[in-house]
């Protein structure tokens, strides 16, 4: 993340200058993804004497202090939809997803809000009581918890959920705030019930437990693989009261489960170091998804020497430096049920790690420390790809695409006033290594539109700009499609993820201009993440719909210090919407 300057990606670049271009590539084969296997451990390989000693290196650099993540077992959550009063609900923890409203007292300080008057009477009014004491008002964030030790319920809790609760982020808010609560008390049962839900359609009771149950998945996880201890996850069972039962339903809670177990796995990608998450752990990473659903997803990784025929020099020139060779990633879901009727694609930036390359990162606030999660971008992909495999929409071809690799120093690198060729034959200068990420988005954008693909969605961490402008919970989308636009906003409405639409300036590409070759890859300062989008749109063939979503912000959580798993979630909405 070039700070504020330029971009949350890096960028490299082949040197234009070396009388021969394949010395610099010279040796970059791909480690067949089958020699490695969970936890990450790597094999050896049988290797010419040519490439022997940087392939050692690379070996070397795979394992880089003895770390291996815990292989832990994944809790198994049952969830149930069960039309019973709260207030008989047995269990460790009952709690109540409240607004300001509903904690509105008449004159003698009762609840006027049924539910609550049930549960406080039951309680001999203690709930009343614990509220007015702690001040709780229902304000979104708030939270108060009863121990109960002898009642029908050992905990009750009140979950603020702020003056009124009517979207996905707020019960999906609720939710994350049950299971924080239930991995904190060790609780082996939870019921989940709101205060007012008289007024939701059939419809919205649907998405609303979807959303309740996606948030408790995602509340109770806490990633300790890297860890010398850990605790067990005690939750077994999680009750949602008062939304109504049945098939329909079920099926309902059953794709929250799927689909926040896949933003597990994106969340986990982004933790693990870059001395463990190597291009080609990724890779295999990736391989294992197209394993596991075989009968719908394929997949195709290609080495350097494969890009290098493909002519990804844009790429190439930011893998250049690294001892761990880049890994292109493919896979391809097609449905069972016969041909497509749409094809899209899914890009997703897989810088490993970034230095930032000759402009490395240095000073305060250039967070090189937590640059492992500049292939945030990919993990979304790889975890919506996990997902859309397990589902298996009809109608829909999905094509999965990441250029990983790293942007590092060294004397094979690119440097500032390199010029790279990408695939599509544009030349870019290079005027800043720490803009990489889009050079190897140009190369993959290019070969998602070869794949006669009708639209595509890429995400990257790419601009600290993009960062400055909304803030560290709302990705920037950038597009010329109203339409897609419409159809992926509509998607993260579902999901509870935070979108906003940035503007497209053509006028601002000028500051792109280079005098010795088409484009430069770093325009200005100002405007920083649009001209970034305004970059990659120059390798989209003009008949594709097309989308950039900057999630430089919210890809990482600085309170938790953790993943988030932004973008899975929006995603797959987005694969059904275009699903027949």
């Amino acid at each position: 993340m070039a700070a504020i300057i330029v971009s949350l990606a890096s960028s490299f670049a082949v040197s234009s200058s070396s009388s021969s271009p394949s010395l610099l590539l010279a040796g970059f084969r791909a480690a067949s993804a089958s020699s490695f296997r969970l936890p990450f451990a790597v094999s050896p390989l049988l290797l010419s004497s040519k490439r022997g000693r940087l392939m050692a290196h690379t070996l070397a650099q795979a394992t880089l202090g003895l770390t291996q993540p815990a292989n832990l077992d994944v809790p198994k959550i049952a969830f149930a939809a069960k039309d019973i009063d709260a207030v008989e609900w047995n269990g460790d923890i009952l709690a109540v997803g409240v607004t300001e409203k509903d904690m509105a007292k008449d004159e003698n300080s009762k609840f006027q809000n049924p539910i609550l008057e049930r549960l406080d009477a039951q309680l001999s009014g203690l709930l009343a009581e614990a509220s007015s004491e702690e001040d709780f008002t229902g304000k979104s964030g708030q939270s108060v918890v009863l121990r109960l030790p002898g009642s029908g319920s050992k905990r009750v809790g009140l979950i603020g959920l702020g003056q009124s609760a009517s979207t996905a982020t707020a019960f999906r808010g609720l939710g994350e705030a049950v299971g924080a609560a239930a991995r904190a008390a060790q609780a082996r049962n939870v019921g989940i019930v709101l205060a007012s839900s008289e007024g939701l359609s059939a419809e919205s009771k649907l998405t609303t437990a979807s959303a309740i149950a996606s948030g408790t998945v995602l509340g109770i996880h806490d990633d300790t693989r890297y860890k010398s201890e850990s605790k067990k996850i005690a939750l077994k069972s999680v009750d949602i009261l008062g939304l109504g039962s049945g098939p329909e339903l079920d099926k309902k809670l059953k794709y929250a489960e799927d689909v926040s177990s896949c933003i597990i796995f994106g969340r986990e990608l982004v933790n693990s170091p870059a001395n463990v998450l190597t291009p080609a752990v990724l890779a295999h990473e990736a391989s294992k998804i197209a394993s596991t659903c075989s009968d719908v997803i394929s997949a195709t990784i290609l080495d350097a020497e494969q890009c290098k025929e493909l002519k990804m020099g844009s790429y190439l020139g930011v893998a250049a430096a690294s001892a761990n060779p880049p890994q292109f990633i493919h896979l391809c879901y097609k449905p069972v049920g016969g041909p497509a009727k749409v094809k899209l694609a899914l890009v997703g930036k897989g810088l490993t790690f970034d230095s930032g390359g000759y402009n490395i990162k240095t000073g305060p606030g250039c967070s090189i420390e937590l640059m492992k999660f500049d292939m945030g971008g990919s993990a979304a992909v790889l975890g919506a790809a996990k997902a859309i495999g397990q589902i298996k929409p009809p109608g829909v071809e999905v094509h999965f695409i990441v250029a990983a690799c790293e942007n590092m120093i060294s004397g094979t690198g690119m440097r500032p006033g390199d010029i790279v060729t990408a695939s599509n034959g544009k030349t870019i200068e290079v005027n800043n290594t720490d803009a990489e990420g889009r050079l190897t988005l140009a190369d993959a954008l290019v070969y998602a539109c070869n794949q006669g693909v009708e639209k595509i969605v890429d995400l990257a961490t790419l601009t600290g700009a993009c960062v400055v402008a909304l803030g560290p919970s709302i990705a920037g989308v950038f597009t010329p499609s109203d339409d897609l636009a419409k159809e992926v906003l509509a998607a993260s409405e579902q999901s509870g993820e935070k979108l906003w639409r940035m503007p497209l300036e053509e006028s601002y590409w000028e500051s792109m201009k280079s005098g010795v070759a088409d484009m430069v890859n770093t325009g200005g300062r100002p405007g920083g993440a649009i001209t970034a989008a305004l970059f990659l749109k120059q390798f989209v063939d003009e008949k594709v719909q097309w989308m950039h979503i900057d999630m430089a912000g919210p890809v990482w959580n600085d309170k938790k210090k953790a993943a988030t798993g932004f973008g899975i979630s929006t995603l797959v909405e987005w694969v059904l919407t275009n699903s027949s």
